[in-house]
């Protein structure tokens, strides 16, 4: 197979205008300089709330405009046949984040199940991504993990709801052909979120693989968590869905863990989080005929070794259990060249009124400043872009 050369420009940029991407280039250069971007992340948030003419227009004109699809599933039909042109999948995701309010949940739920039916008319858009924050109380959450289960009577209620909105948005998915991605969130959270995920692919992954669990490979103990699920799998007759991600609240968890006076949850170094996501690729390739491997990241290394243990495998390419995704806006270097090479690759395309998206905005804001290192590689290939075309 041709080795794949991810400092392909022209492939990397050939969807995007001179125009789009000076914007790119100007954006890119923003989100290198932290102060800048958390500034204009909280100013913006408060601008939108408190009515400022303009505010809610520029907002849509820039980040939203670069990040998510559009403002409703038909407004983003435009992004996902973009996508189709160079063979990217789309990754659709409602981008409004959780609420507190059992109307929200059912709106959420309802508003899930619309994408379920778009999605099934669109061979390009082959899952979804949903959060459970956006159909249960986070605190219900943190109390089920708490308690081990063991709530009071009203709040086992409201947790069963909680598991039968899931329930709904699973089998709905299972019946149209279409994959759920179910987020990863914060640590007080996430083992009652594990509950559920685990008790829906149970359910709805007998045959094929419906319902992905996110697996936050920075903290100490998913890698464990990740082989105990794939036993369970074999034990309980069910296939794994794995997406493995990094992390997004490494700065949170530290801050709670010191607040709470316990261990921090998160590896020590980035090195040992690269460590445990490589060894993650690894594993998930090593049984991919009973994993579905999602690999979500912005880090090229990671998808060079999975490109190499594909191929050192002998494996298909295009193997509807090897796959990666990068978000929309965000490393296109990596995704079309992927494309062009054959291999499954998708955005994580998020949608919604640009009021309810500007929340999920602002933390991908904010963590891009995290990844200085991915953002300044990009920024640089978008400027040998533009100095090829002008050569041209």
């Amino acid at each position: 197979m041709g080795k794949i050369d991810f400092s392909d420009t022209q492939i990397a940029f050939e969807s995007k205008s001179d125009k789009e991407l000076k914007f790119m280039e100007f954006l890119f250069r923003m989100m290198s300089k932290q102060k800048l971007t958390n500034l204009a992340s909280s100013v913006g948030l408060k601008f939108i709330k408190w009515g400022i003419p303009g505010a809610r227009y520029f907002v849509e004109k820039t980040i939203f405009s670069h990040f998510c699809g559009g403002k409703s599933l038909e407004d983003s039909i435009i992004t996902i046949k973009d996508l189709e042109k160079y063979e990217v999948a789309t990754v659709l995701d409602y981008g409004a984040e959780g609420s507190e309010d059992e109307e929200d949940f059912d709106r959420t739920l309802n508003q899930t199940l619309k994408s379920i039916d778009f999605a099934a008319t669109y061979p390009s858009v082959p899952v979804l991504s949903t959060k459970v924050t956006g159909i249960a109380r986070t605190q219900l959450l943190k109390d089920y993990q708490k308690k081990r289960g063991n709530l009071e009577l009203e709040e086992l209620q409201e947790f069963n709801r909680a598991y039968e909105r899931l329930d709904k948005i699973c089998k709905a998915a299972s019946e149209k052909g279409v994959g759920i991605m179910i987020d990863a969130e914060e640590s007080p959270i996430q083992d009652s979120i594990d509950f559920l995920v685990e008790k829906m692919m149970e359910k709805h992954n007998q045959t094929k693989v419906v319902v992905y669990q996110t697996f936050q490979m920075y903290r100490r103990d998913k890698l464990d968590y990740l082989k105990k699920l794939l036993k369970d799998a074999n034990d309980k007759g069910y296939l794994l869905g794995a997406k493995l991600v990094r992390g997004a609240y490494m700065e949170k968890e530290r801050k709670w863990a010191k607040e709470g006076g316990y261990p921090s949850p998160i590896h020590t170094t980035k090195v040992d989080t690269d460590n445990a996501y490589d060894e993650g690729i690894r594993f998930c390739i090593e049984n991919y005929q009973k994993i579905a491997l999602c690999n979500a990241s912005h880090n090229l290394r990671s998808s060079e070794l999975m490109i190499e243990l594909i191929e050192k495998g002998g494996l298909q390419k295009d193997h509807a259990h090897l796959n990666f995704c990068q978000l929309y806006g965000m490393s296109d270097y990596i995704t079309y060249n992927l494309a062009k090479g054959g291999f499954n690759v998708a955005k994580y395309v998020p949608y919604g009124p640009v009021k309810e998206v500007i929340p999920y905005l602002i933390r991908r804001a904010e963590e891009n400043t995290t990844v200085t290192g991915e953002i300044g590689r990009e920024h640089q290939m978008i400027l040998d872009e533009l100095k090829r075309r002008r050569k041209k």
